[in-house]
């Protein structure tokens, strides 16, 4: 069966850095690209970032580029989510998500984590 499960969150200080890890099983995972996307209490969720398995290819929300960083493990079935620069801003649990086979947009999902919590404060 499909599983992928997120770990890495936590409290940190604003301008402090995390990465955040996702296990994916149950499919050939050179297959499917991954993203990462994120939900904040009393908001929508919003699409973070993308890769394919390889991170041959990857994709930003505009808010994030340039202070997260979305790899593979090669050869592995890891996918991770380094951030740095954070701020109260990016407050929210983030899940990992397995784009659906065929689709044409980044965050078109079948199957998504449990997710995990990350806090920024002071």
């Amino acid at each position: 069966q499909v599983q992928l499960v997120e770990s890495g969150g936590g409290l940190v200080q604003p301008g402090g850095s995390l990465t955040l890890s996702c296990a994916a099983s149950g499919f050939t995972f050179s297959n499917y690209a991954i993203s990462w996307y994120r939900q904040a209490p009393g908001k929508e969720r919003e699409w973070v970032a993308a890769t394919t398995t390889n991170g041959g290819s990857t994709k930003y929300l505009d808010s994030v580029k340039g202070r997260f960083t979305i790899s593979g493990d090669n050869g592995g079935k890891m996918v991770y989510l380094r951030m740095n620069s954070l701020n109260a801003e990016d407050t929210a649990v983030y899940y990992c998500a397995r784009v659906r086979g065929g689709a044409t947009r980044f965050d078109d999902y079948d199957y998504w984590g449990q997710g995990t919590q990350v806090t920024v404060s002071s």
